[in-house]
């Protein structure tokens, strides 16, 4: 059996996986050419988010790939009908990064409140140091709006908590007693939390029905001043909604960790080159899709994928 490894993931994965016999490949970041050349020799995809899995790459991974195993929550790159319908079976992994996508939306929070993204550049940059420039605001006393209320949205639920924020969350799946167990307050609708929130936290996956669900007409129901996080994936925010929201001052910033453009169509290498029309905006700030970006996240990932894996393909550690 042989498995290819596409993106940097746990070394967890790889050295299990020769323990079970299993002959590993690892070629980081290949091209889709590059990708649909070296699919027909393995048995075993290993990915994150990148590049995209459509019906081209399948059909060429069909002629022997049983299982492509996603070290991701998310798999909106992946054409998921029609890789069941070639029966090749999709792994991947929900709510194991989940603590470090929630401490990293705190963390954008915080930079966004007290303007220390703006104050670092200022200082290293230009050597100005005036400590009255930049007042901010505490999240004590604040509210939290959660848009989506799964694994990551109640973890970053119980983080601001402990701030002293009081938590909304808009999520129709999930009922208001779910909620109110873990001290969070069910909104019936988005404009209900779009209204009532100080902060609003996208903890959402990337679907038809999520696409694009905070744009101008959401803007529009915020207050002035709302701040604006989004950890989730890139197209849950309507980025051009977004700018026009920051410049007129209705959103006070925007952080984002995914942009709707990330899945170029040819895959992304290291050091690719991305664009947007948020870049130079003021209040926004962005991170390349860090938030399971912690070494904890991906040995947990690591070997849950490994488990499933081994479980998948029957696979019998070698003797020792």
């Amino acid at each position: 059996m042989r498995a290819l490894i596409i993106d940097r993931v746990s070394e967890v994965i790889a050295s299990g996986l020769r323990e079970f016999g299993v002959e590993v490949d690892i070629k980081i970041l290949p091209s889709v050419d590059e990708l649909k050349e070296l699919l027909p020799d393995y048995d075993l995809l290993i990915m994150r988010v990148d590049p995209k899995i459509d019906r081209e790459i399948l059909d060429t991974a069909a002629k022997r790939v049983k299982m492509i195993a996603v070290c991701a929550a998310g798999t909106n790159h992946i054409d998921l009908e029609y890789a069941a319908q070639l029966g090749i079976r999709i792994l991947n992994a929900p709510g194991i990064n989940c603590n470090a996508v929630a401490e990293l939306t705190i963390s954008k929070m915080l930079d966004l409140s007290r303007f220390t993204m703006e104050g670092n550049r200022e200082v290293q940059e230009e050597r100005i140091w005036n400590k009255y420039k930049y007042t901010g605001h505490e999240l004590k006393g604040h509210v939290l709006g959660l848009v989506g209320f799964g694994k990551i949205g109640s973890r970053v639920a119980h983080l601001a908590q402990a701030f002293d924020m009081r938590v909304l969350a808009y999520d129709p799946y999930v009922d208001a007693a779910a909620m109110e167990e873990k001290g969070v307050t069910k909104m019936e609708t988005m404009g209900e939390l779009c209204a009532a929130s100080d902060y609003i936290s996208a903890h959402t996956p990337l679907t038809g029905e999520t696409r694009g669900m905070i744009a101008t007409k959401e803007f529009e129901q915020m207050r002035d001043g709302t701040i604006l996080i989004n950890c989730a994936r890139g197209g849950v925010v309507d980025e051009s909604a977004a700018k026009a929201a920051l410049t007129s001052g209705r959103l006070a910033g925007f952080s984002t960790d995914v942009l709707e453009n990330e899945l170029a169509g040819k895959g992304l290498g290291d050091n690719a080159k991305l664009e947007s029309n948020l870049f130079g905006t003021k209040g926004f700030t962005v991170s390349p899709h860090i938030g399971g970006s912690t070494h904890e996240a991906y040995d947990g990932i690591g070997e849950h994928i490994l488990s499933g894996v081994v479980e998948f393909y029957g696979l019998a550690q070698k003797a020792k």
